[in-house]
This record gives C-alpha cells, structure tokens and sequence, in this order.
C-alpha cells in the first residue's frame, strides 16, 4: 500500500508542487480540539492564472482529451483503486480536517469516492452520438465533445465526495480541471493530486490551487480561460457564482443549500421510521444539504415520535471522531458552530420548545453541539424555514396529506426529501407531489453514483451523479456530410 506524508500545503499546478507567487500560508484547524494541525498555500489570482493556463495546455495539446474513452477510464478505474489502497491515510486526514467520525470516514467516504470514480470510469467509453434521419441527401450524425478547462470549487463537509462527483466525470468526458477545495478542508484535495499522478493522469490535466473562496475562487471564476464551473456550497454563494458565470456564459452545475422534509404518516412502521429520522438529521453531524431536518409527522403518531426521539436522541454517542464509536462528531469550524447556536436561541425566541439537546459540548476545547430536537415551532418560523445546516431537528404534526405536501414544499429549498410509509401507492403519490431532487422513501442517504441528485428551486440546478452528470461536462457537436 502507498503512503504518502501530509503534503506541506504547496499548490499542484502543471504536475509539479509549488509555493503561493507571494508565499502566503493559511492555517488548517483540528475541529475535534480547535487546534492548528498544519498550513497550506494560500493561491492568489497569479496562481490561478498559473493552474488554469497549465490546464488549458493540457487540453489544447490533446494530452488528455486525445486519448479514447476506454484509456481514460482505464486510468480512472487506476485512481478508485488507489484510493482504496490508501484510505487508511484518506480517512484520517479527511477526520483530521473536517472532524468526521472515523468510522464513517471509511464507510461513506472513502467507499463513495472509490465508487465515483469507478462509476465514472465505466461511462468514459459510453460517449456516443446518434445518427439523424433527415429529408437531406446527407449524412447527419451528433457526437459529444469535451466543454475544456473546468473549475471545480467544493465545500467543506464532503470534500473527498464532493471534488469525485465533479472531477470524475470532467476528466471520464476529456476535460482538464482546476479543483478549489473549502478554505477550511484542503487536505485530502492535496492528497488525491499525489494519487492522480501515480495513477498516470498526465500532468497539467488536474491542478489544486488552496485558497480563501473571495480571492482564488473569485479568480477562478473569472478566469477566461475556464469553460465551465461547477460548484456545491450556499444557496447565497451560489447565486453569487451562478450571476458571475452567467455574465461570461459559461455552463454551470450548481449543488446548493438545502431543508430537506421527512414525511413520517400514521402507518409507517416507527421502529425503522425513527432509525432513519436520527440518521437524517444527524448524518455529518448535520453538515449534509440532503439532510433531513424538517420532520413532518401525522397527529396521530406526533408525540408518540417526539417521545421516542426524546428518550433515543440523547445517546447518540458524540465525542472524538477518532473513536470507532462515534457517530457525531463536531462541527466543522468555530463559525458553523456560532451558526448552530444562534438558530437554536432563535428558535428559543420563536416560541420553540427544546426537547433535547440545544446547547454546546464542552470536549477537549472541539466544536461540538449536542444532537437537538425543537417542536411547537411555526411552520414560518426562520429556524424551520432556513438552513441551519447541523444537528437539529424541528418536529411539525399534519392532519392531512395534502397538509404534508403544502408544508414539505414550503421552503425556498428543493434538494431532498423523505416519506415513511407502508402505503406504496401513497409513497408514489406523494414523491410525485414533493418538489425535490431525490425522494427517499422508508429509509434515508441511500445514495450511488449511478443515481443522480441535484436541486430545484433555491437548491440549484444541474445534477450530479450518473450519466446525467457525465453529459453535464460535454456540448454535442453536429456534423452533416452531403451525399450528393
């Protein structure tokens, strides 16, 4: 198995590591102790400029793109391998940073990002086109093409997924990426960079430039010489990103914020209902946009759940995310965690009822919030219409079903939601009903690369996932031979 130290914080740009131009460093927090664990560089709008012209090149001279699909996933499925060969290193650097439980670090993580790439890999020799029949004396055909240098800019909650989900399909369509990992979570963007060019990706075709999101992501984003950006974060920074694009017209996949409904009605069975509703608000410590922190429950169960929850919610073990049995750890950032704590005295304010949790944890100086469960709030509170974006949960009863669909689709979010039932044709009636990207139903999370997500309305557009996202990082190009 390779190993490989932490990379000392320079930028990968052209194949080769490389300080800042001005020599700036940035500061990487332990969450789980609020401690520095190391620095990396800090990119300027010259390291940008360095990283895209690098990617560009690689692209122009065919390095990349010029290969058939059957190398390029050949080379992929290289990458999926190595990342399973390393993710014992992956996992801890991926804790260290963003504060995961290590045993979840293993068992989502580094099992979907192998995954993504493995799927990705598959579908790089599926690019076809079609021939058309037209009244012409002529042959028409489509073919997809490659868009070129692609900005890859992704949050901090899942940042070894998050970067698979777009680097993978770019590089399985023959595009060349610059990939911009959260100012907070850069480490295991710097690790893969080692293991694309072990695993023969050739140099320039993926670059790393760490940075602060208003300086070398807005030179990213601004950077003509990018043709295309896809970006996971806020709704308010991806209206920012999404305005930006728009102004140079350049394509843009956007996978934004979201308040995600769970439906729990009268028949579900509540043993397994209540499993995926502790599960759907604190999966990531509720740092997850396709979590579950709106619960809608039927009156006639409603204190029946809030009871059960009242009693189960507070052993869920939360600690240190080294322990294996872990299933909480902190937030990700002081800041995420003031974030938490101001919703949740809102919530106070807005006539909420704390039913258990609502206050931070003190442990070995870390960001940790107790697992919170609110009820008695309106449905126009901002603490059940907003994202809070970690461990809390706000529980509304329904007396209709027509009541759970006006209140699932309220909010300005549309990324997932949730029913439990036992009723098929209601389960299939209502996911009609629900605007969202995903609906899961009786369970919660179950995602694959084959399967696509995205959102709608202020949770963006564009899907990730599938070959819906490997289409995403191509344009289809027409050509039409006269016969005469």
């Amino acid at each position: 198995m390779t190993t490989f130290e932490i990379e000392p914080g320079r930028l990968f740009v052209g194949g080769q590591w490389r300080e800042a131009a001005d020599g700036a460093r940035t500061e990487v927090v332990d969450p789980s102790r609020g401690a520095v664990v190391t620095t990396v560089a800090e990119a300027g709008a010259a390291d940008v400029d360095a990283a895209v012209r690098a990617a560009r090149e690689a692209f122009d001279d065919g390095t990349w793109s010029g290969l058939s699909g059957r190398e390029r996933g050949r080379i992929l499925h290289r990458v999926a391998e190595l990342i399973r060969e390393n993710a014992d290193e992956l996992a801890r650097l991926e804790s260290l940073d963003v504060g995961k439980p290590i045993s979840l670090c293993h068992a989502v993580d580094i099992t979907n990002a192998a995954n993504d790439y493995e799927h990705f890999a598959a579908l790089a020799h599926s690019l076809d086109g079609s021939i058309r029949d037209t009244p012409m004396n002529a042959l028409a055909y489509t073919k997809r093409e490659p868009l070129g240098v692609v900005a890859a800019i992704t949050p901090f909650n899942f940042p070894l997924i998050l970067a698979g989900s777009k680097i993978g399909p770019a590089l399985a369509a023959g595009n060349t990426v610059v990939h911009k990992p959260a100012d907070e979570t850069p480490l295991s963007a710097l690790y893969m960079a080692r293991l694309f060019k072990e695993a023969g990706v050739p140099d320039g075709v993926v670059n790393v430039v760490t940075g602060a999101g208003p300086v070398a992501g807005e030179a990213l984003l601004r950077h003509r010489g990018i043709d295309k950006v896809a970006f996971t974060g806020s709704t308010a920074v991806g209206r920012h990103v999404a305005s930006t694009a728009g102004e140079a017209l350049k394509p843009v996949t956007m996978e934004l914020g979201g308040n995600a409904a769970h439906i729990v009605f009268e028949d579900a069975d509540l043993e397994k209902a209540v499993g995926a509703i502790i599960k759907a608000f604190v999966f990531n410590t509720g740092q997850f946009c396709m979590g579950g922190p709106r619960l809608l429950v039927a009156r006639q169960v409603h204190n029946t759940v809030l009871g059960i929850l009242a009693e189960a919610v507070p052993g869920v073990p939360v600690g240190d995310p080294r322990q294996p049995e872990t299933v909480v750890g902190p937030m990700a950032g002081e800041k995420h965690l003031k974030k938490v704590e101001e919703y949740v005295d809102l919530a106070r304010k807005e006539g909420g009822r704390i039913v258990c949790g609502g206050e931070r944890l003190d442990l070995d100086g870390g960001y940790y919030y107790k697992p919170t469960v609110i009820a008695d709030l309106s449905n126009d509170s901002r603490a059940v219409q907003e994202e809070i974006f970690g461990p809390v949960l706000t529980v509304q009863p329904f007396d209709s079903e027509d009541e759970a669909v006006d209140l699932a689709n309220s909010t300005p979010y549309g990324l997932a939601s949730g029913i439990q039932t036992q009723n098929l044709a209601r389960a299939h009636r209502v996911a009609d009903r629900l605007r969202a990207g995903i609906v899961w139903i009786n369970d919660w999370a179950m995602l694959d690369p084959a399967v696509p997500f995205g959102g709608v309305k202020d949770s963006g557009f564009g899907r990730e996932y599938g070959p819906e996202a490997l289409a995403a990082y191509t344009t289809v190009k027409s050509v039409v031979v006269s016969l005469d």
